[in-house]
């Protein structure tokens, strides 16, 4: 399964954050909750190396809150500033405000025995598409200040935002990197739309989807689609020659999505799995834990 997509105006957009990152105080980078690890581009750390640094787990309501919890005091131990946020709700705004001042607390203190006062805080937002960074900037703007899609790259430029006399934002495109060295990381990455669902084969994601549960939530899918062990067994005698392509098929059985002579629509219950997964219909799940670093 080729899981690589680098678009050209990546390219721009990295190297436009690297012509920028001088005028910024602060990075804020917002990654998926749901696989913290994979969410986050090696780039953004190259970049921001000499910078202050803030972690949100962002989409917080789709993922496992305990493991939420865990992957806050993993990062916090790296020494950076966390914290978990659910951008559509927005009820954590302030809070953001208040961690990007005690973040740059240093820098403030700084710039008052020079004589510097009132400056804002420029903070540069960065993450890879489809995590939440326009809806994020909204929030924290309290309007329509960034451009934002339930698909990956939407924003094409820069944009800088100014919330406040002492907080300015530059939005940026969401950037992922050339060449994924793990397969798994492209993996979660389709998995959450972080990746165009047009480049990719829908029923071997889904399917993926499919072996990705099975390790912590089994019974997500049995549940939402009400597939039984029986229902499965008679599927084994069938053509359906793996596992994960049974339980695709009784999902396409069960919720009607049929070709005609009756057959099951496997490219309509691979969307229909997935759409589910990554607007939550299948419970609070996530895809990575700590220990596995």
């Amino acid at each position: 399964m080729n899981l690589q997509w680098y678009p050209g105006h990546m390219t721009k957009a990295i190297r436009m954050m690297q012509e920028n990152i001088k005028l910024i105080d602060i990075i804020i980078e917002v990654v998926d909750a749901r696989i913290p690890a994979a969410s986050r581009n090696p780039d953004i750390d190259e970049l921001g190396k000499n910078k202050f640094r803030l972690i949100v787990l962002n989409k917080s309501d789709l993922a496992d809150n305990q493991v939420t919890k865990k992957w806050k005091e993993y990062y916090e131990k790296q020494g950076l500033f966390v914290m978990e946020m659910n951008s559509k709700t927005g009820n954590e705004a302030g809070k953001v405000k208040d961690l990007v001042q005690k973040a740059c607390a240093e820098k403030i203190e700084r710039d008052k025995k020079r004589g510097i006062v009132g400056r804002p805080i420029r903070a540069m937002v960065a993450g890879i598409p489809n995590v939440g960074k326009s809806t994020f900037i909204n929030k924290l703007a309290g309007k329509a200040s960034a451009k934002t899609g339930n698909k990956p790259g939407v924003t094409k430029g820069k944009q800088w935002i100014t919330l406040s006399k002492s907080m300015q934002l530059l939005d940026t495109p969401g950037i992922l990197w050339p060449k994924f060295e793990d397969e798994q990381v492209g993996l979660r990455l389709a998995l959450i739309g972080s990746m165009n669902d047009e480049n990719l084969d829908i029923a071997e994601l889904a399917c993926e989807l499919i072996k990705e549960l099975e390790k912590f939530y089994p019974e997500a899918i049995f549940e939402k689609y009400g597939i039984t062990k029986e229902q499965l067994s008679e599927l084994e005698e069938d053509q359906y020659s793996t596992p994960a392509s049974r339980v695709l098929s009784a999902i396409a059985i069960n919720r009607k999505c049929l070709l005609a002579g009756g057959n099951p629509d496997i490219s309509r219950a691979a969307a229909l799995l997935l759409d589910d997964f990554r607007n939550g219909r299948l419970g609070k799940i996530s895809l990575e834990r700590p220990d596995e670093q």
